[in-house]
């Protein structure tokens, strides 16, 4: 019987006193930082402490512009879009060599990772809207599958064990216009590498609307549904046709929508929590509970069983007030998972 893996989506509150601004010019400035490195290293083993077992190092970055800044340099292409490989780095996984040869050391064995790297469909949508090049997406993918196919030929004291495709955007944005077999040609052009290096290849999709696409492809095989927050996206899942496409789901068992959190507590106190903030540990210790978080994973369980391969948070935790409390919640997941796997 297969063990559901905690993971987690990737982005994660900056330290206290640090502003995005401060990180958005250590990222476009020296590419080998040792304030940035620490702070992505540190930020990182909060996450394995906290019990993460396959966790995505920290997004500190903007989720298009991380990729579209080097896609867009003529430096660094070998032709519009499609990016050299000795270009196409995510200097992230580079940062975190530090902290998981530290703990490889410590422990005898190498951390598993998660990377995640936004998809061909949602760099696309940023650059041309609702314009339709079929041939462009497909080198947005080529481009995709080279910062894959890079990270993991450099990986060395990690193993990358997910790649997930980021495309919030199917599903919910009105301005795609490809066909669902373009779209399925351009996701599977995209995972190429990760699924000839035998990753576990997620696409997470902020809605499940159109999770048959991933199902059609040859590459993806998990797809990652945030249905904590809203679990009535389960009951568009069919397990008949996770089946019959070797489909696997990732489940989101705790919320990460803080601003609706916070609003429930504005309510209930008649304040603002972000100003009067002795009310924010309620989230952790009243709301997003180990025994909820076990209770939404068995529900989830009690529907797809062995169909489910990983459950986390719903998405990330970078809008939350501080990486305290993101680590509680993490903590909370591992606590609920652990409760899960007994009753099991």
């Amino acid at each position: 019987m297969a063990e559901i893996i905690f993971d987690d989506i990737g982005s994660f509150p900056l330290p206290s006193g640090t502003s995005k601004e401060w990180m958005a010019g250590k990222f476009s400035g020296n590419n080998s930082d040792e304030e940035l490195f620490r702070i992505i290293n540190e930020a990182f083993m909060k996450k394995v402490r906290a019990g993460v077992e396959v966790p995505t190092y920290p997004q500190y970055q903007d989720m298009n512009e991380q990729f579209l800044s080097i896609i867009r340099d003529v430096d660094l292409t070998e032709e519009p879009f499609k990016v050299k490989l000795a270009n196409a780095r995510i200097i992230e996984l580079q940062a975190i060599e530090t902290a998981a040869r530290a703990y490889r050391e410590e422990n005898g064995e190498k951390l598993d990772v998660r990377i995640c790297v936004t998809g061909p469909l949602e760099l696309y949508l940023k650059e041309f809207g609702g314009t339709e090049y079929v041939d462009i997406l497909n080198l947005f993918a080529e481009s995709v599958d080279r910062f894959v196919k890079n990270s993991l030929s450099n990986a060395k004291n990690f193993n990358i064990r997910t790649i997930s495709i980021d495309e919030p955007s199917i599903g919910i944005n009105p301005q795609v216009m490809f066909s669902d077999n373009d779209l399925i040609k351009a996701m599977d052009i995209a995972c190429i590498s990760a699924k000839k290096a035998a990753c576990d290849v997620e696409i997470h999709l902020h809605s499940p609307l159109h999770y048959k696409l991933a199902c059609q492809t040859e590459n993806i095989s998990v797809i990652g549904v945030e249905s904590a927050a809203t679990p009535s996206y389960l009951d568009l899942i069919d397990k008949k046709v996770l089946e019959e496409s070797d489909s696997y789901l990732r489940v989101g068992i705790a919320r990460t929508d803080i601003f609706n959190l916070v609003s429930v507590l504005n309510d209930k106190y008649n304040t603002n929590v972000w100003k009067d903030t002795r009310y924010f540990p309620e989230i952790i210790n009243e709301m997003e509970t180990p025994e909820l978080i076990s209770k939404r994973l068995s529900k989830a369980y009690s529907i797809f069983g062995e169909s489910i391969r990983y459950a986390g948070p719903d998405c990330g935790l970078g809008a939350w007030p501080s990486q305290e409390m993101a680590c509680a919640l993490l903590s909370n997941v591992a606590e609920g998972m652990a409760k899960f796997r007994e009753g099991r």
